[in-house]
């Protein structure tokens, strides 16, 4: 008799502790006709500039086809990096081209900067709640994640800086401008002091600031690296919340102490970010146009947050709380204790609307009366109904 096959060998151990992306599965929801969906964190189609990144994308393959076809260097398109190094400059952050890193959206950038500063069993500090897909990251490479609490609108301090001595800490990472999933900015005595301590202490934060240029309201704040020395503080950013998420192009702002092993962990990953898509982008961005699309989306984005807010006054049960960015995409809710947002997903599908439950934001101990919802994606009429459904789902 023939021997019975071998079973394969299993995943990968590092794989057990990382669930799918909620925000991910519930996406398809979008393709489904009729439902109305506040769960995931997508750019307004109707707003980008297609005119604009169209002819882009044509002067660059007919003046210089073959080097857009061709191989890369991987730290990127040299261009591209001095635009955004300028871009950096302009927010109060003074940057060279040499210490950019493009990368394949933001969110490779957190992947290669936990495979690059995070070995296995690692303490790393993250806040509570989190990205959820940062949270991912960090446990695939390792990480043993330990939640700063909130103390008001921001970070408690306190709390940081006992837990980064107690747990010999090697980062912090935090969402420092209309965070994902809350909303919330830190202001500058935030900023400033969660610097300080990190220099103190002696932990690198990971700033991540996709959304730092959408501002519907409020004062601009410098990113969190310009109150204190580079060392400590490495910054990530996108164009997809601002250009096109279909892009994929991101970036790393980094020292000379963590660049090349950057980008040789991106070696091992893609070699590069596409040719074509970096050289698109930065002709467009020298043309100006994107200052314009950005003033468009701005002013359209402060409406559809002012209409979610307001649809929330009726829609969630007394006792509900929720906060009021300043921009980004997201509101984060907190039903009364004893509700459970998972539990009620199913009846606000039913009734055509969904949100993403809180629960999947915490590296730990999740608060299940909480939800993110995202107000980007449809105009104020449309996010008015489903605020109404919302209700009549939370109503039973």
């Amino acid at each position: 008799m023939p021997n019975r096959p071998t079973d394969p060998p299993a995943l990968a151990t590092r794989l057990a502790g990382v669930t799918s992306s909620i925000v991910r599965d519930l996406l398809a929801l979008t393709e489904r006709p009729g439902i109305i969906s506040f769960a995931g964190g997508l750019p307004a189609p109707e707003l980008f500039d297609v005119e604009g990144t169209a002819e882009s994308f044509a002067t660059v393959l007919s003046t210089g086809a073959r080097a857009a076809l061709q191989y890369s260097p991987t730290e990127g398109n040299a261009t591209l990096r001095a635009i955004v190094a300028d871009r950096y400059t302009a927010l109060g952050l003074p940057t060279r081209a040499e210490n950019i890193v493009i990368t394949t959206g933001s969110q490779q950038g957190l992947s290669l900067l936990a495979a690059t500063l995070v070995d296995p069993g690692d303490a790393v500090l993250v806040e509570r709640p989190s990205y959820l897909a940062a949270l991912q990251a960090l446990t695939l490479a390792g990480a043993r994640l330990i939640e700063v609490p909130s103390n008001g609108d921001g970070v408690d301090l306190d709390a940081l800086a006992e837990l980064a001595r107690r747990h010999s800490a090697r980062l912090f990472y935090t969402v420092p401008t209309f965070h994902n999933p809350t909303g919330r900015t830190l202001d500058a005595h935030q900023r400033g002091r969660i610097a300080e301590i990190a220099q103190q202490v002696g932990f690198r934060v990971i700033a991540d600031d996709p959304y730092h240029e959408l501002r519907y309201s409020g004062e601009s704040l410098a990113p969190m690296a310009a109150f204190c020395d580079s060392d400590h503080v490495v910054s990530t950013g996108s164009f997809s919340k601002i250009l096109a998420p279909g892009l994929r192009l991101g970036f790393v702002r980094c020292d000379p102490t963590i660049k090349p092993g950057l980008v040789v962990a991106k070696q091992s990953a893609d070699l590069h970010t596409s040719t074509l898509d970096q050289a698109a982008a930065a002709h467009y961005l020298a043309t100006g146009r994107l200052s314009a699309s950005l003033a468009r989306a701005r002013c359209e984005y402060g409406r559809r947050r002012d209409a979610l807010l307001a649809g929330l006054e009726s829609a969630l049960p007394p006792g509900s709380r929720w906060t009021n960015p300043d921009g980004g995409m997201f509101v984060w809710a907190e039903l009364p204790e004893g509700w459970d947002a998972a539990v009620l997903l199913p009846t606000a599908i039913a009734h055509q609307v969904a949100f993403v439950p809180g629960a999947s934001f915490f590296a730990s101990a999740p608060r299940a009366n909480t939800m993110r919802l995202s107000f980007t994606t449809y105009d104020p009429e449309t996010i008015a109904e489903g605020t109404r459904r919302l209700g009549l789902a939370l109503a039973g």
